[in-house]
């Protein structure tokens, strides 16, 4: 049989690509919050943040491959669009190769990045045995955002370590909807008080002359997860997919209520979650 030619949207699909912009706003605002400025070790952390990701979504559908032949075969492997040798061998390559260039900051950075890499591998291997797959996913962010930060002038600080924990709880939050994306059954309230800790932090960081812009942040990020919740909580059909991939995009708002004293990084996190979202109509995000 002959092979089929690659596409691109094949290996878009293969790594998720839709979800890049909230790696890189993850990426931004690490590196901010440690006292980065614009330049080239933040394009250096950004490219490596992106090879880790990619290639850590490509081993992610080769751990899968046995599964997605039986359950999900529109997978770009069971489908035949790509060899599972070939994801293999590229997800390995890029995560090594995107762990390397984020260890480059510091020896902190490259304690930080092997974490990193061994929560992706982690999760890939056994996220659909164990129940507390969320947290391993969460993982994944956390060690990302301190390994980032610790590359920057003023290191891993308070606000940054409160910060990625944020992050952790909506990662948490939005991973375990995304685990009953396949399952029957109701969906349990209880597991998504996680996915308030980025208004905890906001109220924590943002007071006096901040404040009020930080509500309105807060109020907007609200309106957008009470959105994305209805449509697995509200009246009629169960979509969850549709809630994941909105509270995915959120990612780059939540960055944001980190961020509020400076108002021109707004309009930056907003362009990246309206490019999550764009993205998400070519290319799903789970």
């Amino acid at each position: 049989m002959t092979a089929r030619p690659l596409q691109l949207r094949t290996l878009l699909v293969l790594g998720r690509a839709s979800n890049l912009p909230t790696v890189w706003s993850n990426v931004l605002a690490a590196w901010l919050l440690a006292g980065g400025t614009v330049g080239p070790r933040l394009w250096l952390a950004m490219l490596g943040a992106t090879l880790a990701y990619i290639g850590g979504m490509y081993l992610n559908d080769a751990f899968d491959a046995e599964f997605d032949r039986e359950f999900r075969r529109e997978r770009p492997i069971p489908s035949g669009a790509v060899s599972e040798q070939l994801v293999w061998r590229a997800g390995g390559a890029m995560l090594a190769a995107g762990t390397l260039i984020l260890a480059t900051g510091g020896w902190l950075s490259a304690v930080l990045s092997v974490g990193l890499a061994v929560s992706v591998v982690l999760y890939d291997w056994i996220h659909k045995q164990v129940t507390f797959s969320p947290v391993l996913m969460a993982a994944c962010r956390f060690f990302l955002f301190l390994a980032v930060a610790a590359g920057g002038p003023d290191g891993v600080g308070g606000t940054v370590l409160w910060t990625a924990i944020a992050l952790s709880g909506w990662i948490v939050g939005l991973s375990y909807v995304a685990r009953r994306e396949s399952r029957r059954g109701p969906v349990a309230w209880w597991p998504l008080v996680a996915l308030a800790l980025p208004w905890v932090l906001a109220a924590l960081v943002n007071d006096g002359p901040w404040l009020p812009r930080s509500l309105a942040w807060s109020v907007l990020l609200g309106l957008w997860t009470a959105w994305c919740l209805r449509h697995t909580f509200g009246e009629g059909p169960r979509k969850i997919g549709r809630t994941v991939s909105g509270l995915l995009a959120a990612i780059c708002l939540t960055d944001l209520l980190a961020l509020v004293p400076d108002p021109g990084l707004a309009l930056v996190f907003l362009a990246l979650f309206a490019l999550a979202l764009l993205g998400q109509r070519f290319v799903p995000a789970t």
